[in-house]
This record gives C-alpha cells, sequence and structure tokens, in this order.
C-alpha cells in the first residue's frame, strides 16, 4: 500500500480508502448504465454478434466511466486527484489533447 501511496502522492490511508470507494462506485455506476444506454441506441445482443457487441459497447462506456469518475471523486472530495488521475490516464492513451482542451476551458 505504501508503494501505491507514494505514487499517486498520498499521505494518509483514509484518503486511499476513499480512491478505492470512488473507483468502486464509479465502475458499478458505469456498468449499471450501459445497458439502458445501449439499448437506447439499438445496440443489443440479439441484433449484433457477441464478438461486436462487447467492443462497441465497451467503446461507448468508456467516455462516460471518465466523466463519472471525476464527478463522483469530487462528491467524495478527491477531485484534484481523480482530474490528475483522468489527465495522467489520457496522456498515456496518447489522447493528451483532450486534457490540454478542458485545463484550458477550466481556467
Amino acid at each position: 500500500m505504501n508503494k501505491l501511496k507514494q505514487r499517486w502522492n498520498i499521505t494518509s490511508n483514509w484518503q486511499l480508502l476513499i480512491i478505492f470507494i470512488v473507483f468502486a462506485i464509479t465502475g458499478s455506476t458505469a456498468a449499471y448504465i450501459s445497458k439502458p444506454i445501449t439499448n437506447a441506441l439499438g445496440i443489443t445482443k440479439e441484433n449484433m454478434s457477441l464478438w461486436l457487441y462487447w467492443p462497441v459497447r465497451l467503446l461507448l462506456i468508456f467516455p462516460l466511466y471518465q466523466v463519472l469518475l471525476v464527478l463522483i471523486g469530487t462528491l467524495f472530495g478527491q477531485f484534484q486527484f481523480f482530474w490528475w488521475f483522468e489527465k495522467k490516464m489520457l496522456r498515456g492513451m496518447k489522447l493528451g489533447f483532450i486534457a490540454n482542451f478542458l485545463d484550458n476551458k477550466l481556467k
């Protein structure tokens, strides 16, 4: 745990616990919301091959997860951590231009 706290620049176990809770809530919420969204878009297991359905569903839900992560993190008082985490993730996926754009809009 100490390596993770050091890597994320976290000082307390309490903050680490809150971050884990936020990740759990966000993942569960994104999974729960994903089915009605894909159904509304007409993307169902019945009308699409499973080999196509799951990748499409994941690609559609990915942006929702990113937004939920920052929103739920903010509700738990951890905006700074999750905004940093989000930018780091986007840059790691070579989508840093999105993080830069959002940084400029939020200033």
